[in-house]
């Protein structure tokens, strides 16, 4: 199949858990001790793996494209956008998160 064009090879079309750092900022103080935690994690712990399955699943990363507006934005614009734009208040999105690890605890442990 080859490489794809030079234009889409640094796009991510899942969001990938080297971007959670730069989601600390966005809500409250509960958020950023979330992202500080998560930040200093390899990436295949079982908290950031769900934290990065909560996020495809809030941004729909399942449905982007590479020559969509989205990918075309990046995956940290769509992720920060997805973050502040949430309709959930920051408990629910903490408790999101939280379904998330048990979910992920279900299915991978």
């Amino acid at each position: 199949m080859g490489d794809p064009p030079l234009a889409y090879r640094n796009y991510d079309l899942l969001f990938t858990p080297r971007l959670i750092p730069q989601l600390r900022n966005l809500r409250d103080e509960a958020w950023a001790e979330l992202i500080d935690n998560l930040s200093t994690l390899p990436e295949q712990h079982p908290d950031v793996l769900a934290f990065a399955m909560m996020m495809v699943d809030m941004s729909d990363c399942l449905s982007c494209q590479r020559d969509s507006y989205r990918a075309q934005r990046g995956c940290l614009r769509c992720a920060r956008h997805t973050i502040i734009t949430a309709k959930d208040d920051d408990r629910q999105l903490l408790e999101r998160y939280e379904e998330a690890r048990r979910r992920f605890i279900v299915r991978f442990q």
